[in-house]
């Protein structure tokens, strides 16, 4: 049983290295294929398109979920807007899983959505909850896709 365990464990480290075409990070990069003017076709890979985002989000005055403060009021406040935005009809799994910080009672509102409706939306869900004047809106609309950015 033991010997079986650690072929299992051997083969299974042999399958990991084996692997092409991963990064450093472990993350497979996505290709994209983009035509010439001659119609052929083109393999490119798109840079990471949160860079600007993360460096921004390093800063020591970015809230991040970590600021979220444990105390029961604040986390009472970010349960009650959370529920309300799931419990929303309508919204796309991007302002559902937007990130909602509190602290002392102050709520930032952090990540991407689909549209100016949705941010508005949670915006307002937030300052329902937590009072006028006590939610930072920092939603980001994410840029919208069309079929000729597919291609």
């Amino acid at each position: 049983m033991r010997m079986l365990a650690s072929i299992l464990l051997v083969v299974t480290a042999l399958v990991g290295c084996n692997q092409t075409g991963s990064t450093a990070s472990g993350v497979v990069p996505v290709e994209t294929r983009a035509s010439t003017e001659s119609g052929t076709s083109v393999r490119n890979t798109p840079s990471p398109d949160n860079t600007a985002v993360n460096k921004r989000d390093a800063s020591t005055n970015t809230k991040t979920p970590l600021d979220q403060k444990e105390n029961q009021a604040d986390v009472n406040l970010t349960a009650k807007i959370r529920q309300l935005v799931v419990g929303t009809k309508d919204l796309s799994v991007n302002a559902r899983n937007a990130k909602i910080i509190t602290a002392d009672g102050k709520v930032t509102l952090r990540g991407p959505v689909n549209s100016t409706e949705e941010r508005d939306t949670l915006a307002r869900i937030a300052r329902d909850v937590a009072g006028e004047g006590n939610v930072d809106n920092q939603l980001e609309v994410a840029a919208t896709t069309t079929p000729n950015n597919l291609r």
